[in-house]
C-alpha cells in the first residue's frame, strides 16, 4: 500500500517541543498578567452558528470564514448552519448578550484561544491562530477611564515578555471624524474612507494618501488633503508634549471636542496607571478597525523592528452586542495575535528555543534497579522536581545524548557504587561537570542550581 505522504495545510504553525514550550511561556506570561488586572477568564466554542457569525461582518469577511457541514448536511441547499469562528469578538458578543443576565458589569474577560481564517497561504499569514483578548464590558454606560487601563495591561505584558522597546500608538475617532466635519467632510461613509486612508500613512507614505485623496474617488482639494497630512503627522514626545499638540488642534466641532478631552484624560490616567511616558504616544494616523471603533484606537509596535508592524490593537467601540440584545452595552479592548507574533519575533531573532520542561533525567544504570530509579523520581517530583526516569535502558552514552536533544539540564546516575556509599551522581549538561551529592542532600542541592538557573534565565 502506498503511504500518504506527510504534511500540514499551509497556514498552520506547528513547533517542535522546545519551540512549543517557549511558545506556551509567552501565553502563561499574557495570562499571568490580564489575571493581575482582574480579567476573568471566557471560553466560547470553536464551531458557532453562522447567522450568529456574519452578522458583523462584510463580503471580505463572509469569504475568509470556514464552514462547517456535517455528511447529512451536505445534502441541504443554501449556507451552512455552523462555521468556525474567525475572530473571538463576534463570540463575544454572542456571549454577553446570552449570558448577559447572570454577569456583573462591567464585565472584564479575557479569551485566549485559537480563531480560523481562510487567509491566502503566504508568508507570515496563518489560517489557524490564537488571539488573546482582553474586553471591558459595559451596561448602558463604560467610563473612558477604562481606556487607560488597556494600555496599561499592554505595557504589563510586553515588558514581562522582553522583547525590545515598544510604543503603544493611541488616537480618537471622534477627534478624527470631528476634524474631518471642520474640513466640510460631514457625510459619515466619507469621514470612514477617510480614516481607512490616513491608517496607512506609516505603511504608504504621505505622496500614496495625498494622491488618493485628492484623486477621483475622494475628490478633496489639494488643501484638504494638505491639511488632513499635516494633523494625521502628529506624534508626541512625551504627555507634555500630546497635551500641547492635542491643544495646537484648535477649537472644533462638538466631536472633535469630546475626543480631544477623552484623549486628555486617557493620556492622564496611563501615566497615573505607571505606565512610563515612553512606551505611549498620541498618533493622530491610527484609525483601526474602519467602522466598527468608535473612540480610543491603539496599535502597539516595536521600536527597533517597525516592519513587524502592529504587535497587538483593539480600541472603543459604542455597542458590543446590538445584534443580539436591545441592552445597550458598550467596551473597550484589544488583542495580541500570539502566533503572529511569535512567528515575527522569531523569525527576527527575538525569542529562541525555551528549555525543556523536565529538570531532571534519572538513568538506568541496571534494569534489576529500577524500583530505586522510580522511588528516586517520587521523592523529587513530591518537591516539585520535574524528573523523567529512562524506563528501558541502553546504554549511558544514548541516555546521555536523549537528555541532551531533549534539552534536560540535569542527568542523574545512580550505579552500584552510588549506592553503596549513599550519594547520586550529577551531571549538569549545560555547564557540562558532574558531581557527587549525599542522597539526602539532593533535593537541596538540585533546588539551589534550579534557581540560580531561573534567577539567570
Amino acid at each position: 500500500m502506498a503511504l500518504t505522504p506527510a504534511r500540514t495545510m499551509p497556514g498552520v504553525l506547528e513547533l517542535l517541543p522546545l519551540d512549543q514550550i517557549a511558545f506556551q511561556r509567552m501565553l502563561d506570561v499574557i495570562r499571568r498578567n490580564y489575571e493581575l488586572f482582574g480579567f476573568l477568564p471566557v471560553e466560547t466554542p470553536v464551531i458557532e452558528y453562522s447567522d450568529i457569525l456574519l452578522t458583523k461582518t462584510g463580503g471580505e469577511t463572509e469569504r475568509q470564514v470556514y464552514f462547517v457541514q456535517s455528511t447529512g448536511a451536505l445534502e441541504k441547499e443554501g449556507m451552512p448552519e455552523l462555521a468556525l469562528r474567525f475572530d473571538l469578538t463576534v463570540p463575544l458578543a454572542r456571549y454577553v448578550a446570552e449570558h448577559e443576565y447572570d454577569l456583573s458589569f462591567p464585565f472584564r474577560r479575557y479569551q485566549m484561544q485559537k480563531v480560523y481564517r481562510g487567509e491566502r497561504a503566504q508568508r507570515g499569514r496563518f489560517r489557524e491562530f490564537y488571539q488573546c483578548d482582553i474586553d471591558v464590558i459595559g451596561k448602558d454606560s463604560l467610563s473612558v477611564r477604562y481606556d487607560a487601563e488597556i494600555p496599561a495591561v499592554i505595557y504589563s505584558v510586553f515588558r514581562e515578555l522582553n522583547i525590545g522597546a515598544f510604543t503603544i500608538q493611541i488616537n480618537n475617532r471622534k477627534l478624527m471624524r470631528g476634524y474631518f466635519e471642520s474640513l466640510g467632510i460631514v457625510d459619515g461613509e466619507q469621514q470612514t474612507m477617510v480614516l481607512r486612508e490616513v491608517d496607512k500613512l506609516d505603511k504608504r507614505g504621505a505622496d500614496y494618501v495625498r494622491d488618493t485623496l485628492t484623486g477621483a474617488t475622494f475628490g478633496l482639494s489639494a488643501e484638504v488633503a494638505e491639511k488632513i497630512l499635516a494633523v494625521v503627522r502628529v506624534r508626541s514626545t512625551s504627555l507634555q508634549d500630546a497635551y500641547d499638540k492635542l491643544d495646537a488642534l484648535g477649537a472644533g466641532p462638538e466631536a472633535m471636542e469630546q475626543g480631544r478631552a477623552e484623549l486628555k484624560e486617557v493620556f492622564g490616567l496611563i501615566h497615573a496607571f505607571g505606565v512610563p511616558d515612553s512606551h505611549y504616544v498620541l498618533n493622530l494616523s491610527i484609525a483601526r478597525g474602519l467602522d466598527y471603533y468608535t473612540g480610543t484606537v491603539y496599535e502597539a509596535t516595536l521600536n527597533d523592528h517597525p516592519e513587524i508592524g502592529s504587535i497587538c490593537s483593539g480600541g472603543r467601540y459604542e455597542n458590543l452586542a446590538s445584534q443580539y440584545t436591545k441592552s445597550q452595552l458598550p467596551g473597550v479592548g484589544i488583542s495580541i495575535g500570539l502566533t503572529r507574533l511569535y512567528w515575527q519575533l522569531r523569525d527576527a531573532g527575538l525569542v529562541g528555543t525555551a528549555k525543556s520542561t523536565v529538570d531532571v533525567l534519572v538513568t538506568q544504570m541496571d534494569a534489576a534497579q529500577l524500583p530505586a530509579y522510580l522511588a528516586l523520581a517520587s521523592e523529587l517530583r513530591g518537591a516539585g522536581i520535574a524528573t523523567e526516569v529512562v524506563l528501558d535502558g541502553g546504554k549511558l552514552a544514548k541516555q546521555f545524548k536523549y537528555a541532551d536533544r531533549a534539552g534536560v539540564r540535569f542527568v542523574i546516575v545512580l550505579g552500584e557504587d552510588e549506592i553503596a556509599k549513599g550519594v547520586v551522581t550529577v551531571k549538569d549538561l549545560r555547564r557540562g561537570d558532574q558531581f557527587e551529592v549525599a542522597r539526602t542532600e539532593l533535593i537541596k542541592t538540585l533546588r539551589v542550581e534550579l534557581e540560580q538557573a531561573a534567577a539567570m534565565g
